[in-house]
């Protein structure tokens, strides 16, 4: 029979709407405010191609997550789905690369916060703007998943009514006057053409790109506390993909016209170049205002992911069944205590790599990431064919062109992570292989010290 601990004990609170919120704060962040601006400096205007071919990855990836997260929703989400329709070390891998992905996330957002917080009171030490930002994400993540939920939701609210906004001025600039003389689309073709960096630049492009929909996998975590996960879930993860992309593309084709791409980079977002061209009072605090609360509102998303998965571990006999109490309001507080070890990661790293420990930690949560969505494809072909041989219930949502799209998704998203070898992201393979051997090993330990199960789990008819 299918074990159902990873998720017992957390409360199913969490409406459609908030799940997509969730989402949308975990995708919406520095990806999109600031890597943009790298994206457009890689590839040129064909970026919008890079954009649309990371959109369709994640497209089809949330159909293989979709189908399986109804089947089993449980707060182990992915890494569960692993473990029983692969192989118990495969669910052990996926959680602990997700886990540390999150935990390294949390340690780059709350470094962003200290920076951005200098514009305001550049006086007082980043340290305090740390410790008193942590402690309230802390406190509002340990107190009930629906504070965290009613704020992600604002947080987001705000990131999603600013790029709205953005779009609005944008069009403005572009169709509603004709004081800009070098704004139009002229600009997609104009410095070296549409492909100044051949084929090559829109590929790795592609792979940046990814960053910005990084995070949109957690309505899968989140699942274990949805109601009604056969309707929230596939409306949430439907829902999600095609705002962020149409999001994501519209912004991306109005930056380039507005502001011709070869002054693109990442010493300053391009929403704020645009904002500069608009001429608008306060334009860089309001900016500065915002991708401040896409920080924190990423940072106490990840939060959330990590707790929960670690806490997923803890009942799956992965890790100290400490990990797997839950409170009074039934949140996994020593879990979410655990996660917080990101904040401590970052001053170290920080302090030992200070020119580049931003790229160091992001390269490092990149492919936790990922890894984890490439192991969602592969889950996926063997869910499916798993499901159907023992007659499990009809889902109302099945993923479309199974087996050829799922496995065309593995095979894109394989060749980028490969891809990013022959790029400054080359850190994210450097540590991730060396990682998966080392988990491996801790697994084969775990196994033989403390009996943990080394064949797949019987799989309910029904999910959990």
């Amino acid at each position: 029979m299918e074990n159902k601990h990873s998720g017992e004990g957390l409360k199913r609170e969490l409406s459609t709407g908030q799940l997509s919120m969730i989402a949308m704060g975990m995708a919406i962040g520095t990806g999109l405010f600031l890597g943009s601006g790298l994206a457009i400096s890689t590839a040129g205007p064909s970026v919008l191609i890079s954009y649309t071919i990371g959109a369709f990855i994640v497209l089809l990836l949330m159909g293989c997550l979709a189908e399986m997260t109804v089947a089993h929703p449980t707060s182990g989400s992915f890494g569960t789905i692993a473990d029983q329709y692969l192989h118990p070390m495969a669910g052990f891998l996926v959680r602990y690369s997700y886990w540390i992905a999150q935990v390294l996330a949390i340690g780059v957002e709350i470094s962003a916060i200290a920076i951005y917080m200098k514009y305001w009171f550049p006086d007082i030490p980043g340290v305090i703007w740390i410790i008193g930002f942590a402690a309230i994400l802390i406190y509002v993540n340990a107190t009930s998943v629906n504070a965290f939920a009613t704020f992600e939701y604002w947080f987001s609210m705000i990131k999603v009514s600013a790029i709205v906004v953005f779009i609005l001025f944008g069009a403005y600039v572009l169709f509603g006057t004709s004081s800009h003389e070098n704004v139009g689309a002229q600009n997609l073709v104009a410095h070296d053409g549409f492909l100044p960096f051949g084929v090559k630049g829109m590929w790795i492009a592609v792979f940046i790109s990814l960053f910005s929909f990084l995070g949109t996998e957690m309505i899968a975590v989140t699942a274990g506390e949805a109601k009604e996960p056969d309707i929230a879930v596939p409306k949430a993860l439907k829902a999600t993909v095609f705002r962020l992309s149409a999001f994501y593309v519209l912004t991306m084709a109005l930056m380039l016209m507005i502001v011709p791409w070869h002054m693109a980079g990442i010493e300053e977002s391009p929403f704020v170049k645009v904002m500069e061209l608009l001429n608008i009072p306060g334009a860089s605090g309001v900016m500065n205002f915002i991708v401040l609360t896409a920080a924190l509102s990423s940072m106490n998303a990840q939060f959330y992911a990590s707790s929960r998965t670690l806490y997923s571990l803890s009942r799956e006999q992965f890790a100290p069944a400490l990990l797997g109490k839950l409170n009074k309001k039934g949140v996994p507080t020593t879990a979410l205590a655990v996660s917080t070890a990101g904040i401590v990661l970052a001053a170290v790293v920080n302090a030992l790599l200070p020119g580049s420990s931003y790229a160091f930690m992001m390269g490092i949560s990149m492919f936790g990431s990922l890894f984890t969505w490439f192991i969602i494809f592969v889950s996926h072909l063997s869910f499916r064919r798993k499901w159907e041989a023992m007659g499990g219930r009809t889902l109302p949502v099945r993923m479309i062109g199974f087996p050829y799209l799922t496995i065309v998704g593995g095979i894109l998203l394989l060749s980028l992570m490969i891809t990013a070898w022959f790029t400054d992201f080359k850190i994210m393979l450097q540590f991730g292989i060396p990682w998966l051997l080392f988990l491996c090993i801790a697994y084969i330990v775990m196994k033989r010290k403390k009996g943990v199960p080394v064949t797949p789990r019987s799989i309910s008819k029904t999910g959990s």
